[in-house]
Order: C-alpha cells, then structure tokens, then sequence
C-alpha cells in the first residue's frame, strides 16, 4: 500500500491492513520457531558451524542473544523435535494455532507458561480451554483462567523444600561425566569466594566482535572465563611440576585424522575430543611424533618440539596487540596461536602465516566459514561467511591500538 492510498483510506480498512499484516507476521515468526528446531534436530554444529541455534539466530537476525534464546525456547515449547532424545512439546496445539498467525507473542508465552504448570494428564484438555478462551480474551485474562485451572487441578500448591543453609567451608569436587563434560561443584570460605569472584568477574566482561555482539549468559560468560582462568594459570611459570614436568594434558591423534579433521582423538586418559579440536590445540602446542605399532604399542618417539616459540609469540603479540578478530577486546595474555595455513597441511610456523585469536574465535575460524588472511601492510584481515555477508568484504579488529612508536 503506496503512500498516497494509506492517506485515502479510512479507519476501517486501515485497521483491517494492520490486523493483515499482524497476522503475516505472527505466522513468519512461528514457521523461523519450526525451522530453528529442524535445524537443531540436524545438527547446527555440522550445518554452520556454530554452537548453538541461538547463536545462529542472534548472528542472522542481528537480535541480542538473549532475544534469540527466548525465541527458541519458544519455540520448543510449541514444537517436537523428529529426535527420540529431544523433549516434547509442551503445547503442541498451540504452535499450530500460531502457524495461523491468530496469537500474539505474549499470548502464546501465557499460553505455554500456564500449560506447563498443569499435570501433565491435563495439560492437552487445559490447552484446549485456554486456546479457545484466547479467540476472545487478551493474555491478561488467559494468565487468570490459567491461574483458575491450576487451582482446580492442584488445591495445595507444591509442597514447602526445607533446605538448611550451607556451612561455609573450602571444599571441591571435578567430576567426569559419561557424556564428556565435566560437573563442578564445591564450597568455599567468604575470603576464597570473594577473590574467586573478583578474578572471574574480570574475565566475564562482555567481549564485541564483528561476528556478533556478545549476548552471552550469565552463565556462559563466567564459564568461559573459568576455562580462561585455567590457561593462565597453565601458562604461569611459577606453576608446580609434575613428575619433573610442567601440568599438561595429552591429546592423542593420528596424522590423517590432524589432516582432515575428521575422527576423533583421545583426550588424557579416558577423554574423546572430534579431530576438529585436536587441530585447534595443535596450533599452538608442544608436540612430539610417535610411531605405533598394530597394537598400539610405541615403536619410536620423537623429540617433543614447540611450534610457537617464545620469540615468535611475542611477536605476535606486537604485530596484533590482542585477539585479532574484529571487535574483539581480549589482550595477548588470552590469546593463542593460529596457523592460517594448518600446518598439518603443509603450513610454516612463522610470522607472515600466523594470527593471534582468543579461545572463543580460535574455535569459531575451525568450525565456521570465516576466513582469515595477511594483508599487503601485513596485518590480518578475515573474511565472514557467506550466510552473514554474500560479498565477503575483509573485517579488521580497530580496538587495538598500534605502538605509539611504529611506523
């Protein structure tokens, strides 16, 4: 609708323009909800390169993360995964009225929000009630009718946790799960918690990068800076030895795999990382080539060497001044090595095809479609994915400053 008919038309027609539009637009953003879970389902990993249907979203839709996180919730809640691991819907029949585009966003988060307080072996008969009370009421009066119908099913309310307060004391346990992750859990005396949290409030601060801003949780934030706590204490000099060696974790692999980046390597003892991260940590690792035998028996050890040498780091650290990727703020010190050309596949360890990343890009240019190269004045510049920008126009990190005195 031009301009000139929007001044001609009347409050009616108008008013029924909008209601069109509404309806258009209520039913894109359940049909993106589906579409985020199907791409989930697939594996967002193996289709982008990201970690996360969050991430792909916040970076497509240029939203906050936190927008995007919503939006999926949402949309698991009112869509099934085809996977037999992945949890049902909790209201199913909702998702379908809003494919229609016949429900407001906060008429459909009081829907869900209501539905999922219910027994489950009411939840399908309560959803029906709430979804027809919605054709005439506004979400407010759906909130109260969904308040009535827990009321009824659930007269005493959950029942009362007594739990005693914890005693202060300086305790740890670092568990391994089947699964491969890790469960941390421990309790400390206020002084350790308070410095704790002093050194993980610091590595927390929000990180921007031309790849999207950083609209990390709480949560992911403080464990990405705990994983950053532990290179630098792995990094300091004054870190005890063990066994006559400084802590190290041992990744095992084998050479087609590190070339291809497809299989798996072991991680310490009982540990399985993808080929992928054993390339990652090969950018900059102390390495030492083994030959094996049918049996898995050592036939003959090389001499362990470093790739990155200390003088070849520090200058990396003055060419790059920080983590290279665009929009990126985290200094030298959280930072690694990256081969631009892995040199697994034939690449030299020297100035001209290295770039300094922190740990969060350093994954991100294995797993995505960024690319990173040295310009002709000698400083790198990356190249986004396609998905993000079809022209592929070349990025710098400008927070960076320059030596005072170069040239």
């Amino acid at each position: 609708m031009d301009r000139e008919a929007v001044w001609q038309t009347d409050a009616e027609a108008l008013a029924d323009r909008l209601r069109g539009l509404l309806t258009v637009v209520r039913s894109a953003e359940a049909e993106i909800g589906t579409l985020l879970v199907e791409i989930e389902s697939r594996g967002v990993m193996e289709l982008f390169g990201y970690r996360s249907v969050a991430r792909l979203l916040e970076h497509l839709a240029d939203i906050p993360h936190a927008a995007a996180q919503r939006t999926v919730a949402r949309a698991h809640a009112l869509t099934s995964a085809h996977t037999l691991d992945s949890p049902a819907a909790v209201a199913p029949a909702t998702g379908a009225a809003a494919l229609t585009g016949a429900l407001s966003t906060p008429m459909i988060d009081t829907i869900i929000e209501a539905v999922s307080r219910i027994p489950v072996e009411h939840r399908d008969t309560a959803e029906q009630d709430l979804l027809a009370f919605a054709a005439d009421a506004d979400h407010k009066q759906v909130v109260a009718l969904g308040a009535r119908i827990l009321a009824h099913l659930d007269p005493d309310g959950a029942e009362p946790v007594d739990v005693e307060p914890a005693t202060p004391a300086r305790e740890l346990s670092l568990r391994r799960k089947r699964t491969g992750t890790w469960e941390l859990t421990g309790r400390f005396d206020d002084e350790t918690g308070t410095r704790a949290s002093a050194l993980l409030d610091t590595l927390a601060e929000r990180r921007t990068a031309d790849d999207g801003g950083d609209f990390r949780s709480p949560q992911e934030r403080y464990g990405d800076a705990f994983s950053d706590a532990i290179d630098l204490a792995l990094n300091s000099p004054e870190l005890p030895t063990q066994a006559g060696e400084r802590a190290h974790v041992m990744v095992a692999v084998s050479l087609a795999d590190l070339r291809s980046g497809v299989g798996h390597a072991t991680l310490g003892d009982t540990g399985l990382i993808s080929a992928v991260e054993a390339r990652i940590h090969a950018c900059d690792c102390k390495l030492i080539p083994s030959v094996l035998g049918a049996s898995s028996e050592p036939l003959d050890l090389g001499r362990a060497r470093r790739l990155i040498s200390p003088g070849l780091r520090r200058a990396l650290f003055l060419r790059d001044r920080g983590c290279a990727f665009p929009g990126c703020h985290r200094p030298p010190r959280h930072c690694q090595g990256h081969h631009i050309r892995h040199w697994a596949d034939g690449g030299p360890t020297d100035l001209a095809n290295l770039v300094l990343l922190c740990a969060h890009h350093h994954r991100l240019m294995h797993r995505s479609g960024w690319q990173v190269r040295l310009a002709p004045d000698g400083h790198p510049e990356f190249l986004p994915p396609r998905f993000l920008d079809k022209r592929r126009k070349p990025r710098r990190n400008n927070l960076h400053q320059p030596l005072p005195f170069a040239a």
